[in-house]
C-alpha cells in the first residue's frame, strides 16, 4: 500500500520549531512509525521494541545520546524509562536537537513525559485513518462495508483477510497490552468484559450491570476500562452538565476507536450481516462519533465532545463545546431524512437559549442542507467538511 498523507502531520510540523520533543501515541498498527519516518526522514531511527537494541542502549545510554545527530525517532520509547532523563539533559544542553518519541501505551508514555520532559514535549495522538485521509479508497464501499471494514491502515493492505486481521489484532495486541499494564488473573472474565463493552457501544456504561454479568467487582472493571482506554481501543464520552434545573445522567457512553474491531467483537463476520443487525444503528453512531474524535486529534487538540440526556430520556447524540457556544448533532443510521430528526435538538436548544449556535443531523442518506445555523449531511460529506 502506498503512503497516505496523514492530516496530523501538518499539526506536528507546526510545533517542531517550538518543542524539542514530539511525542506521538496511538493504538498499535495505526501508522506511528510510518508517519514519523515520513515527516523526519533525516533523523536517526531506533526501535526499542527490539530487545537486543533496547539492551544495548540500556548498557550505554550516554553513548547512544552522544551519537544522535540532528534528531532521532525512537519507537516504543516507554520500554526504556531511564532514557527519558538523558533526553531531557540532551535537549537542555543542545536546544537545536529534536527527539520524536512514539508509544502505544498512553499510561506509560504520559508518566515518563510528565516526570522528565514537562514543558519540553508536545503530545499528539494518532488515530486510525479518517474519511478525509482515505476517502478515495472507500467511494465504492457501501456504508455496511465501511463499518465492517474499519479504518486501521492494515485493513487497506492488498489481500488482507479482515477476519484474520482483527482476530490477530485482538489476541496479539489487546491481550498483550493488558498483561503488560495490569495483572489480569481471570482472562476469560476480561474477554467477556470486552465483548460486553462491544454490546454496549454508543450506550451508557453501567459498571454495576457489567459486574453482575461478569462476576467481577465494579472497581476491577473500572481498572480494565482504563486499560482499554490506555491501549486506544475504546474511549468514553462524558455527559454534558449545565445548570438548567434538570437532573442529567452521570454515566458516560462507550465508543470504540474503530468499528472494524467492534464488529469483530460482536461476532459480525461479513458486511451483509450488518443490514439486519440489531446494533447496526449503534455501530453507525460509533463510526460518526469516532470521526469527530479523529478530527480533533488530527488538529493536535483534545476532543471537546459530550452527549446530553436528561431524566426524561431526551437526548442529543453529540454536543460539541466551542468556548461558551454549543453545537448539537443528531446521528441517524436511516437513509431517509425525516423532519422529526430535529425534534430533540429543538427541545434542548430552547433550554440553552442563544448558546446553541449550530446544529445538524448526520445520517446515511443523500439529502443535504447547509445553512448558517442548521444542516443535514450525509456522514461522509460531513467528515470531509470537518477535515477541510
Amino acid at each position: 500500500m502506498e503512503f497516505i498523507n496523514r492530516t496530523i502531520a501538518e499539526s506536528i510540523k507546526r510545533l517542531i520549531p517550538s518543542f524539542r520533543v514530539i511525542v506521538v501515541t496511538g493504538a498499535r498498527q495505526v501508522g506511528k512509525t510510518t508517519l514519523c519516518k515520513a515527516i523526519f526522514p533525516e533523523y536517526d531511527y531506533v526501535n526499542l521494541e527490539v530487545a537486543a537494541v533496547r539492551e544495548m542502549i540500556a548498557q550505554e545510554p550516554q553513548k547512544f545520546i552522544r551519537n544522535i545527530g540532528k534528531g532521532a525517532v525512537i519507537d516504543e520509547a516507554h520500554r526504556l524509562p531511564e532514557l527519558f532523563s538523558y533526553i531531557q539533559a540532551d535537549v537542555d544542553e543542545h536546544p537545536e536537537k529534536r527527539y520524536v518519541l512514539t508509544g502505544s501505551s498512553n499510561f506509560a508514555m504520559l508518566e515518563r513525559v510528565t516526570q522528565s520532559l514537562a514543558g519540553r514535549a508536545a503530545l499528539f495522538t494518532l488515530p486510525p485513518f479518517s474519511i478525509g485521509e482515505i476517502g478515495g479508497r472507500i467511494q465504492l464501499m457501501s456504508t455496511d462495508e465501511l463499518l465492517f471494514h474499519g479504518m486501521y491502515p492494515a485493513s487497506f493492505a492488498d489481500d488482507m483477510p479482515l477476519d484474520y486481521l482483527y482476530s490477530n489484532y485482538y489476541s496479539t495486541y489487546i491481550e498483550r497490552d493488558v498483561h503488560q499494564l495490569v495483572n489480569v488473573k481471570n482472562m476469560s472474565a476480561f474477554q467477556l468484559f470486552v465483548r460486553l463493552c462491544a454490546g454496549r457501544a454508543a450506550s451508557e456504561c453501567n459498571f454495576s450491570a457489567l459486574a453482575a454479568e461478569t462476576g467481577v467487582s465494579a472497581p476491577t472493571l473500572r481498572e480494565w476500562m482504563c486499560i482499554l482506554e490506555a491501549s486506544y481501543i475504546i474511549f468514553r464520552l462524558q455527559p454534558y452538565h449545565a445548570s438548567i434545573g434538570k437532573r442529567l445522567v452521570k454515566m458516560p457512553k462507550i465508543y470504540f476507536h474503530d468499528t472494524g474491531i467492534l464488529c469483530f467483537l460482536l461476532g459480525i463476520e461479513n458486511a451483509g450481516q450488518l443490514a439486519t443487525h440489531p446494533l447496526r444503528g449503534a455501530i453507525f453512531e460509533n463510526f460518526v462519533v469516532s470521526e469527530f474524535v479523529k478530527s480533533r486529534l488530527n488538529m493536535g487538540k483534545l476532543p471537546n465532545l459530550f452527549f446530553y440526556r436528561d431524566s426524561r430520556g431526551t437526548e442529543i447524540d453529540l454536543v460539541q463545546t466551542v468556548a461558551d457556544d454549543l453545537l448539537f448533532y443528531e446521528i441517524k443510521s436511516s437513509q431517509t431524512f425525516n423532519s422529526s430528526f430535529f425534534d430533540n435538538i429543538k427541545k434542548v436548544s430552547a433550554l440553552f437559549g442563544g448558546r446553541v449556535t449550530r446544529s445538524a443531523v448526520i445520517y446515511d442518506g443523500s439529502e443535504t442542507l447547509d445553512s448558517q445555523q442548521n444542516g443535514i449531511y450525509n456522514f461522509r460529506q460531513f467528515a470531509y467538511k470537518q477535515e477541510s
